[in-house]
């Protein structure tokens, strides 16, 4: 294969291989990850009677008019309505733990005196509080979505979070709607998107300008009053997100959390003092106080940890409907629960995909053949979900579709235990309902009948809320042997460059194929990573691999160093330093890899199970040192290094001062924008920030856009056969002297100076400010790496410095503080600069912030290529286009794909393998969507280093056909 792979066979391979790896990928995300299945239409009457095999709506019920259908609701439930009407104040990202404290200790004594009338509230029994844990995703969208409907959403359903859709689904608010409730909404856009046109007055706001704190609650509490005063509706629905922003600005521990938690306790105030203890009509009003979801210790959320699933759930109802006993506060219960206990206390059907179980405790006024009536609807609800999951089952009477036993389940299956599990509760409940004993002396009896009943429900529920959706066998099948096609295609096609260019020269000894330390090494590390997938706390805990397995590869290339310090300089090889000093400056450029990364190992501290250990980050955060001055300065070193960097080469030209004086103009204004608007990230971003920032990235677009197409048509094109350096770059970097390319050279390290620098400034402008010095250290290791690559060790194989520079960006990207939890993605930066707000916007924003390490050295391969392929091109006698283009783009380009190819399909196999695991939802997978977002970043990268390199060679070969043209007729 390697006698005949042309640059174009080479093209056609690598693009065939990448589409079909997109193909497969996009096949297997939708097959594994499928929206879950949902019964379709609404729950009716029927949810009043015992299932039936093929229950259906009765048609007549479409027709009714609201009350109608309210009446015969009523009195088909046999429940009568506890309340008129509710009030649901949705808190955003406020843990459970702020309110109720935690494992039966008390909230701190900050969190309690910050809302002292709820708390007075909880010790008088006017408010019952429960710890309400929220499944993964937990995100905005999908929590309220729970809550309402009271179904396990899908897992992708945290994509869809930004660009929010209409809930199909039954829901509470639908079934309110049948029944003619007037509803109010003010708070959270979200809500219009998921119910459009069912609100008969709204005044939404977005949840995405997280660094609004004030006017985002503001934009609420202005209608409270009126709304209040209003006796038009029937519910009404208050969505704060000043609390969320708090925490995603400044973590838990932010100085404004208490301010806002006062905030949130006088509305509470409001409400409960207005609408409840003084109701001028008379109504019923519950007030429940609900959150979507926690927050990690830095404010983030979306992962699975208890920080983050532990979320509130208060029901306040007015005095006289509160019960004797004190608040019980250790209470759990699920978030889907809401919806079930909803509508049973409002007297309607319960939402047809609804898991949840009725939350003890809430119907404790009813009498208690009402309060039984309840369990046993609620019974009914689940076991229609059970009879839909295992087509043919039924429970307590002839099977439908001849089900029988044997259907998958054993006489011990868990069909079978369901089914024992409702038939007792049932049998328990007929006796008592016929029984003619005083019901005052048969308490026993309800609570034996009530323990029967939630043994079914707790068991059911589980059952259904962690059974895997059924997954299209063919679908996945079809993506993951796409994805092993790309991945042989990819690694294929690389071994056959690494043979043509090293196997014929690979030393031999005693007839055996010899390898070096660090080759072998480079390779096992994607073994080493492949085999840790199978480990959930691996998963977790990615971010020690990386380091580990990059500082022993980095002591692995010291130790080559020293081997072969004794090696003379040839006239290839940059004469500047003698042999020694060669070997000295690539120990010190060893040296400065292991130090910095160290100090990256050390800067953030575990990725989800070790976070409370202390690292760099925590002690500068802790004690007190100023993060603006941190900023400042690795702004000013980045751009003194990268100027210095320019500076080295030697072919002077006005274009290059113009790009670095466009660079410097660009530093400048993201020193101007930390100095005056980043002091006080608390302060919501103002006007002149916005405009500042949208100008920053104006510049840096321009500048990078522009110099990657102008360059190659401004460079001098010069002719020399000398082995000499006097047109290449005077820099410390082992660069070919064949005049031929030097004109490429230069054109491929000024584009990629400029990809490397203006990435750095705009992550220096939109990552957090603890975080502004790991991407100074990772831009030093860049040019740390470079200067090692470049000091002539023919032993140095290319394949193994690019796979180098991989694992250092990787590395770096966990060193920024990224995990393999969606609670670590930044979605403060992702507004900096953001006008009005942009899901497309706001989201390549934030894929830039998580992807920062691994995309910038990937575009650092442009300038790699100027110091190293250019010669490998030039060894050979061949000059043509093709040759030159897949000895220069071959190994940068295949690498990248090719390990990260080997790395997607292992975790894809292993994904199916662990597809029953307890994790699969909270670990597995949120891994999973980094890996594909790894996945994109590297084609991203890869396409663009390709083109800026085959544009500028072709520019340049079409450059010198022009004047070797004009030549000819003179």
């Amino acid at each position: 294969m390697s006698s005949s792979l042309t640059c174009t066979r080479l093209t056609l391979f690598t693009v065939a291989a990448v589409a079909i790896q997109i193909t497969g990928l996009s096949f297997f995300v939708f097959g594994f990850f499928p929206v879950k299945p949902a019964l379709p239409g609404d729950s009716g009457s029927e949810s009043f009677r015992a299932p039936m095999c093929y229950a259906n709506q009765n048609e007549s019920e479409r027709d009714l008019p609201p009350h109608e259908l309210q009446s015969l609701y009523q009195e088909l439930s046999g429940i009568p309505p506890l309340y008129d009407r509710l009030i649901l104040m949705v808190i955003d990202g406020l843990p459970a733990e702020f309110v109720l404290g935690r494992n039966g200790r008390p909230p701190t004594k900050t969190f309690m005196e910050a809302m002292p009338y709820t708390q007075s509230l909880l010790a008088d029994g006017t408010a019952k509080g429960y710890h309400a844990k929220a499944t993964p995703p937990t995100v905005t969208m999908p929590r309220l979505k729970a809550i309402v409907s009271g179904a396990i959403g899908g897992f992708l359903d945290v994509a869809f979070n930004f660009n929010t859709q209409a809930l199909l689904d039954d829901n509470l608010l639908g079934q309110f709607s049948k029944i003619g409730w007037k509803m109010v909404m003010c708070g959270d856009e979200t809500w219009l998107k998921l119910f459009p046109g069912l609100f008969m007055r709204h005044d939404g706001v977005s949840s995405f300008f997280v660094k609004d704190t004030v006017e985002v609650d503001k934009n609420v509490s202005r209608h409270l009053s009126y709304e209040l005063s209003k006796n038009d509706w029937n519910l009404l629905i208050l969505h704060y997100l000043g609390l969320d922003h708090v925490g995603h600005i400044g973590g838990r521990n932010s100085p404004l959390m208490a301010p806002k938690l006062m905030e949130m306790d006088e509305v509470v105030r409001m409400i409960h003092a207005s609408a409840m203890m003084s109701p001028e009509d008379n109504k019923r009003t519950l007030l429940v106080v609900v959150s979507d979801h926690g927050m990690t210790e830095n404010g983030n959320h979306g992962g699975s940890s208890y920080e983050e699933t532990d979320s509130l759930l208060l029901f306040i109802g007015s005095k006289s409907h509160a019960t004797d006993s004190a608040s019980v506060i250790s209470n759990d219960v699920n978030q889907v629960d809401i919806a079930a206990t909803l509508a049973l206390l409002f007297g309607v059907p319960i939402p047809k995909n609804s898991v949840g179980i009725m939350i003890p405790g809430m119907v404790d006024s009813l009498k208690d053949m009402q309060q039984l009536r309840a369990l046993q609807l609620n019974s009914w609800q689940l076991l229609r979900l059970l009879q839909r999951q295992v087509p043919g089952f039924q429970c307590g009477s002839r099977p439908c579709d001849g089900f029988s036993g044997d259907n998958g389940y054993s006489s011990n299956g868990i069909m079978e235990k369901f089914c024992r599990l409702y038939l007792r509760a049932a049998a328990l409940y007929d006796s008592w309902i016929s029984t003619e004993l005083s019901r005052s002396d048969s308490r026993e009896d309800k609570s034996e009948i009530i323990a029967a009943y939630y043994e079914f429900l707790i068991s059911a529920n589980q059952w259904l809320s962690h059974k895997a959706t059924d997954k299209p066998a063919k679908v996945i099948a079809f993506g993951v042997m796409s994805m092993i096609l790309s991945c042989l295609i990819f690694s294929a096609v690389l071994y056959s460059i690494i043979q043509k260019n090293y196997f014929g020269e690979k030393r031999l000894s005693n007839g055996i194929l010899t390898w070096h330390l660090d080759e072998g090494f480079s390779l096992s590390v994607i073994f080493i990573l492949v085999i840790s997938m199978g480990s959930s706390s691996m998963v977790e805990e990615e971010q020690y691999i990386w380091h580990y397995l990059i500082s022993t590869l980095n002591m692995l290339l010291l130790r080559k160093t020293l081997q072969f310090f004794k090696k003379d300089s040839t006239c290839g090889f940059f004469t500047l330093f003698s042999g020694h000093e060669r070997t000295s400056l690539r120990a010190s450029s060893i040296f400065t890899l292991l130090i910095t990364g160290r100090i990256l190992r050390g800067w953030h501290q575990g990725g989800v199970n070790w976070t409370f250990l202390p690292d760099i980050s925590k002690w500068l955060e802790q004690s007190g040192t100023d993060l603006q001055l941190i900023q400042l300065t690795s702004v000013l070193l980045t751009i003194i290094l990268s100027l210095f960097s320019l500076s080295l080469l030697r072919r002077k030209t006005n274009f290059i001062l113009v790009v670095g004086f466009n660079f410097l103009m660009s530093g400048l204004l993201v020193l101007h924008h930390i100095v005056k608007y980043r002091h006080n990230t608390s302060v919501p971003s103002s006007n002149a920030a916005t405009s500042l920032a949208q100008i920053i990235y104006a510049t840096l677009g321009i500048t990078t856009v522009g110099t990657a197409l102008v360059v190659p048509w401004v460079m001098p094109i010069q002719v020399s056969n000398a082995c000499s350096s006097d047109h290449a770059v005077s820099r410390p970097f082992k660069i070919g002297s064949q005049s031929q390319h030097s004109e490429l050279r230069d054109c491929l390290y000024i584009t990629g100076w400029v990809y490397i620098g203006s990435w750095c400034l705009l992550q220096l402008l939109l990552q957090q400010p603890v975080n502004t010095a790991v991407m100074l250290l990772i831009l030093v290791q860049i040019y740390a790496s470079f200067l090692f690559f470049s000091q002539g060790m023919q032993q140095q194989k290319q394949w193994v410095e690019v796979a180098v520079l991989y694992y250092i960006g990787m590395a770096g990207h966990f060193a920024l503080g990224n995990s393999n939890s969606l609670a670590t993605i930044d979605v403060a930066g992702a507004f900096l600069g953001v006008s009005n707000y942009s899901t497309l916007f706001s989201g390549i924003l934030m894929f830039i912030i998580t992807y920062a390490s691994p995309t910038l050295l990937l575009l650092s391969m442009v300038m790699y290529i100027s110091i190293k392929n250019l010669d490998i091109a030039a060894s050979t006698q061949s000059a043509d286009s093709g040759h030159v283009l897949k000895m220069t783009l071959g190994l940068p380009c295949l690498v990248s794909l090719t390990v990260n190819s080997i790395l997607l399909i292992a975790y894809t196999i292993v994904l199916i393998l662990m597809r029953n695991h307890l994790f699969v939802w909270s670990v597995f997978s949120p891994k999973y969507l980094y890996a594909c977002a790894t996945t994109v970043c590297i084609l991203i990268g890869v396409f663009i280093m390709a083109t800026t390199v085959t544009y500028a060679h072709m520019v340049l070969a079409l450059r010198r056909n022009m004047i070797a043209s004009i030549n000819e007729t003179r």
